[in-house]
């Protein structure tokens, strides 16, 4: 899947798709998540409390 980030003030934002936070388990409205670079790869993890 392709995506086009957005300017969202001084960064740049990349939309996440419903289904794909539900895959991952991820509420954004109150999960925190870790992001890493491994080989140029971006990583989105979430932070387990």
């Amino acid at each position: 899947m392709k995506k086009k980030m957005y300017r969202s003030g001084n960064a740049w934002a990349l939309l996440i798709q419903k289904a794909i936070l539900e895959l991952l388990d991820i509420n954004p409205e109150e999960d925190e998540v870790e992001l890493t670079v491994e080989n140029k790869v971006l990583m989105v993890k979430k932070v387990e409390k």
